[in-house]
């Protein structure tokens, strides 16, 4: 088993380190949520997973079921799992969306709100989702970014708290399921100009802003090519009123392929700021063309990704 690593130099057993990095404190942290605020010297004696994720990230979601899992079957052992919630969106600076989110991803363990960076800076953090394992004394030993790597990600875990055991069994579902890796060939498209590509099609009166396209009249539409079994899209809600939307599929309402947040004819409700699944394809995965309109204005889109 081979380590990637940034920082130190730890082989595959976890051996010594050429440059020890501690982990870093919580300083600057908005809130705690489920837990009193902690700090590395309070968690000295104890394995730490720090794992830096933002509400709306897909890669995050799919992930979440085995930190969960982890937290859950090792806690007793002495892991302490910390969630860093740093945002991507500006909406997902409010911190009762954050705690919305932990709730309904059942998370129990502590969360700390890093609306502000100070955190990710603070670990030189660039990635959603985020690992960091942390031993006993606070030294960082292994880092992964991304999805996967799972069975590898626990054998550390358990290196680092002395145990052997079978791995836990996980299975995401909804939209916590693994993607669909064999089909997935469109990459995450954003909206706004300042990453955006313009490659989605707009109808209607819509302002392009720097991380979002928003709704100024109602029946704008949105269409866009893909080729994948799942596909999300990152809203939030500018108006006073829930917004009812519509997909289409090839012109057609989705029917068994509808998405976790629309019904079979298309049909579904825009309330929070959050990531909504519009299409998981039932039937043979290939290139297809999404349409979503808007009964109000207010509807703010972000981006699209694919599982």
């Amino acid at each position: 088993m081979t380590l990637a690593l940034r920082r130190g130099g730890w082989d595959a057993a976890l051996g010594a380190v050429s440059a020890p990095v501690h982990m870093p404190g919580f300083d600057g942290a908005i809130e705690w949520l489920n837990s009193e605020p902690l700090d590395p010297a309070g968690l000295r004696g104890k394995v730490v997973l720090v794992n830096f994720w933002t509400l709306t990230c897909i890669n995050w979601l799919r992930q979440e079921p085995y930190v969960r899992a982890w937290s859950q079957a090792y806690r007793d052992d002495g892991l302490v799992v910390i969630g860093v919630h740093t945002p991507e969106f500006s909406f997902e600076h409010d911190v009762d969306r954050v705690r919305r989110a932990t709730e309904e991803r059942a998370i129990d363990y502590p969360v700390v709100v890093d609306s502000d960076y100070a955190i990710w800076d603070a670990f030189a953090n660039q990635y959603w989702p985020a690992l960091y394992f942390v031993d006993a004394d606070g030294v960082i030993r292994d880092e992964h970014f991304g999805e996967g790597r799972y069975e590898q990600s626990e054998q550390v875990i358990q290196r680092l708290l002395g145990v052997e055991r079978e791995p836990v069994s996980v299975e995401g579902v909804g939209i916590e399921a693994e993607a669909d890796w064999d089909h997935l060939g469109t990459p995450e498209t954003y909206l706004g100009y300042a990453r955006g590509d313009q490659s989605a099609s707009l109808d209607g009166d819509w302002t392009v802003g720097a991380e979002k396209i928003a709704l100024d009249q109602a029946g704008g539409r949105i269409a866009y090519r893909y080729h994948a079994r799942d596909a999300h899209l990152v809203l939030a809600n500018g108006a006073a009123a829930p917004i009812p939307f519509h997909v289409l599929l090839d012109g057609e309402p989705p029917g068994a392929s509808h998405g976790g947040d629309v019904d079979e004819a298309g049909n579904g409700v825009l309330e929070d700021g959050r990531l909504y699944q519009l299409v998981r394809e039932q039937g043979q995965v290939r290139e297809r063309v999404l349409q979503i309109s808007f009964d109000e204005p207010g509807a703010e889109a972000y981006s699209f990704t694919f599982g």
